[in-house]
């Protein structure tokens, strides 16, 4: 069993003792796979990278939506799109980093988020939400809740994945403790 298989193993087995059945293998999966492109985002920008990845997954289906799929499009962002496959208001792009991209150059240029960049960056992910919100980034009254809420799974997901992670480190330092 690789390393990649433990870490899905043991999320599936922590999601099935702790019952915690809102955090689903694919999100697991999405913060698995894009958390290292949010990361760079906040080190390069300063937005919070667990407010990326939860916007991500609340707009992508957690990378699974048509618009995700087809377009690489993982922020719900609407513009020209050149595809054949489906039809959509939705923008298309090359690549899912340039949807990460084209992502933190819209909040960059809204008037409602510009004092966040100086004053907290990469941190006071509430602030950045509703900051985000505000700018009229979505227009559903439930947009913020439910970006709170993917970023809560996005923490626990984080958790579970590095726990294994740092005790197999640990477990390997003893190992070489007890051989010198």
């Amino acid at each position: 069993m690789n390393l990649k298989q433990l870490k899905s193993f043991v999320l599936v087995l922590a999601l099935a003792t702790f019952g915690i059945s809102k955090v689903s293998a694919q999100s697991a999966a999405y913060v698995d796979k894009y958390s290292p492109i949010a990361k760079e985002m906040m080190e390069e920008h300063g937005v919070p990278a667990s407010v990326i990845l939860a916007i991500a997954m609340h707009e992508s289906g957690n990378g699974g939506s048509r618009i995700a799929k087809n377009l690489n499009n993982h922020f719900g962002v609407k513009g020209k799109n050149r595809s054949t496959v489906i039809r959509s208001a939705y923008k298309g792009y090359r690549s899912v980093l340039d949807s990460y991209d084209d992502f933190v150059g819209i909040v960059k240029r809204k008037k409602t988020t510009q004092s966040l960049f100086e004053k907290h960056p990469g941190e006071k992910y509430e602030a950045w939400v509703k900051a985000i919100a505000r700018s009229g980034y979505s227009t559903s009254r439930d947009w913020t809740a439910k970006v709170f809420l993917k970023r809560s799974n996005y923490i626990i997901l984080i958790c579970l994945i590095t726990i294994p992670s740092k005790i197999n480190s640990r477990q390997q330092k003893n190992k070489h403790d007890i051989i010198a």
